[in-house]
Order: C-alpha cells, then sequence, then structure tokens
C-alpha cells in the first residue's frame, strides 16, 4: 500500500483538505493518506518547509509528502515534483521544499506540465485539489517522474541563515513558534557542542530580546513556573521556552528575532 501525507496552511474549517483527499482516494482508493499538519501559519512558505523537513524521514522511503503552502496560487510560479533521500515531494516551486531538496545531493526535480493528471476545475484558485493532489495519486500507482514533466535544476531556494561567530558569541535566531509558543532557534546542538568546548554548560548564557537566561535545562519542569528557559529540544535544536507559559507571547517574540548564546565573563 502506498503512503501519502498532507502538509497545508489550509486548517480544518474548510473543506480543502478533504477535497484533496477525495480526489487521491478516486484515483487510488488502495493508498493511505496521513496529515502531518494543516496549520501551517497562513502563506508561511518557510514554517512550510520547516515541518516537512524535520518530519519527512519518519516515513518509510517511497512516501509520497505533499506539501501545499502556496500563496502565488495560479500565477506563473511552477508546480512541481521531487526526489529525495528516498522519498517523492510535490508541491509548488517557491521554496516549501527546497530544504528536502537541499538535503540530498543527488535529488531530482521535475516542472509538472502533463495536464492530462490534472483534475479539471472552474477556477484557477486552488492546485493543491487540481493539480498536486491527482498528481500525487497517480504517482502512487506507479507512475514515473518523467511522465509528469521534465527536470528543471532552477528550482526556487530559500535563504538559510546559519549561526555565526562574533566576537566570542554565538549569534542565531528563532525559525520557528510551536502551538505552545516555544521558541526554536537555528542552533543546534553540534553548534552548541563545538562552540562550548571544554566550558561548563552551567555558565552559559541564552540572550535574547533583552532577557538573560541561565544554562541549558534537561527537561523542562526542571524550570520554574512561567520562568524562561532554553533546552535542546527533540528537533536536536536549541529552544527558549516558558514552563506552563508561553514563551512566545510572554515576550512578544516573532520569528527572526535574534538569539545568542555566550559566557559570562567572557
Amino acid at each position: 500500500m502506498s503512503l501519502i501525507t498532507l502538509t497545508t496552511d489550509f486548517g480544518i474549517k474548510d473543506p480543502f483538505v478533504a477535497m484533496m483527499k477525495g480526489v487521491i482516494y478516486s484515483i487510488n482508493n488502495d493508498v493511505s493518506i496521513i496529515d502531518i499538519s494543516h496549520g501551517i501559519e497562513n502563506h508561511d512558505v518557510s514554517d512550510g518547509s520547516f515541518i516537512i523537513s524535520h518530519t519527512f524521514n519518519y516515513f518509510p522511503k517511497d512516501t509520497i509528502h505533499v506539501v501545499v503552502v502556496d500563496p502565488e496560487v495560479g500565477s506563473n510560479r511552477r508546480p512541481i515534483i521531487a526526489r529525495a533521500s528516498d522519498h517523492y515531494f510535490i508541491g509548488p516551486d517557491n521554496g516549501v521544499l527546497s530544504l528536502v531538496i537541499a538535503g540530498d545531493q543527488s535529488a531530482s526535480v521535475y516542472e509538472i506540465t502533463a495536464e492530462r493528471y490534472f483534475l479539471r476545475s472552474a477556477g484557477n484558485t486552488f492546485h493543491g485539489r487540481d493539480i498536486f493532489a491527482p498528481v500525487a495519486g497517480w504517482l502512487s500507482k506507479g507512475g514515473e517522474l518523467n511522465n509528469f514533466g521534465n527536470i528543471v535544476t532552477d528550482h526556487v531556494c530559500l535563504k538559510v541563515h546559519k549561526p555565526y561567530k562574533d566576537d566570542g558569541i554565538l549569534k542565531g535566531e528563532i525559525i520557528y513558534i510551536d502551538k505552545f509558543g516555544n521558541l526554536f532557534t537555528n542552533i543546534s546542538r553540534s553548534d552548541i557542542e563545538e562552540y562550548r568546548q571544554n566550558r561548563q554548560d552551567s555558565s552559559m548564557m541564552i540572550g535574547f530580546r533583552g532577557r538573560e537566561i541561565a544554562g541549558i535545562k534537561s527537561y523542562y519542569s526542571e524550570s520554574k513556573r512561567l520562568e524562561f528557559a532554553g533546552i535542546i529540544n527533540s528537533f536536536g535544536l536549541l529552544e527558549i521556552y516558558s514552563y506552563t507559559g508561553n514563551a512566545a507571547g510572554l515576550s512578544n517574540a516573532n520569528k527572526g528575532d535574534a538569539v545568542s548564546l555566550y559566557f559570562k565573563g567572557f
């Protein structure tokens, strides 16, 4: 049985996700569909890219991942299909698939041009239903990528900011905010281990939005209620949280806000 995942910013109020599933099942009713998330922030391509890049590898190889965060739907932006890291990815060419593509140097990307696989539609505002869902359905039946279009090498890539050292300080930024208001940064466990060398975690400080946080906790409840703290989360990234609180709300933090690591008295 083929497996298809869906990741969108559609939410659950409207019938959009159900329509996509209906199209897929109409083409191949021997497929399993799993929702990764439909709570991506509206039009937030970077959020969609982050979620799929950190999630796809928990699924079996050859899983088909449909990712629709598509503010330019109906424009001349291309629909694409990619093979990367032994998985398939379908979505708009706006950068939402760029992180998974960048993760595999042998990835192949095709522009979807074979309109015979498209669903006829009265409008041009729902490519999730009319292009991406039917292509996923036909691909799940064993279609070859070159049946859907021609290979391209100029697909859109998101600009990725990496942490860097400046005058002895490790500098990064907030890249994702989850449902609990936890602030994910682009600073990884390996970045921290390389930075701290033989120094103790207890002397490490985290700075953001005028706050100074001491050290990195091992688990959430190690800190006091509503206290700001740092932790290495399940994504392997430095996260700033407020135990039983909402760090984003309490600090008015946003994606892109600066975060720094330094040692007291450096």
